[in-house]
């Protein structure tokens, strides 16, 4: 249950956009509170920015769906409202046909999610956003750690499969025939 104190009103998803698309504050909501977040630095950024490159050269030509980076936002609950920001996200053209466009927060639950360990996420929040994006039906989160130079690859079922730096890591089921070498991510 959210708790929410006296005279504050939780937002929906609608007003917590417009907040976001006038720069108002930036983060995710969550059951209609609003969690800031700040911005997680260059590193960050730069493997989001890679992961992303190469999932799309995969992607689009085979049309096999669509990518977004943590800005567009998942809109994963109703009434209250949910919207979490993964770093980046595969969203498969069977879920989400790619002659849909999206202009507000995407709708459907992606096929894979990735999350980035910021240099303050304690391995017990990593945990936290893998848990949180498999209760919501993610089939796939890859985890990537920077300083362990790792990723790790948790199915919905079954155990994480962790690729080192040396590795090439596998989009398995979900994103079939991708490759990595999990060094080429963290190397920017």
């Amino acid at each position: 249950m959210t708790t929410v104190p006296v005279g504050e009103k939780l937002l929906t998803a609608d007003e917590f956009l417009r907040l976001c698309e006038q720069r108002i504050i930036k983060g995710e909501l969550v059951r209609g509170v609003v969690q800031e977040t700040v911005s997680a630095g260059g590193e960050h950024s730069e493997i989001a920015a890679i992961l992303s490159s190469a999932m799309i050269q995969h992607v689009r030509p085979l049309r096999l769906g669509r990518i977004s980076t943590s800005d567009a936002g998942v809109w994963l609950e109703r009434d209250p409202d949910t919207v979490r920001e993964p770093d980046v996200a595969f969203f498969s053209a069977e879920k989400l046909p790619l002659d849909v466009k999206v202009r507000g927060f995407y709708e459907v639950v992606p096929d894979l999610v990735v999350e980035i360990q910021s240099p303050n996420d304690s391995p017990g929040y990593m945990a936290q956003r893998v848990a949180m994006w498999h209760g919501f039906g993610v089939p796939l989160v890859w985890a990537v750690y920077p300083v362990a130079r790792t990723v790790a690859a948790h199915p919905l079922e079954g155990p994480a499969i962790i690729y080192t730096e040396d590795d090439t890591l596998d989009g398995g089921a979900v994103l079939p025939d991708f490759r990595c070498i999990v060094r080429d991510i963290l190397d920017w």
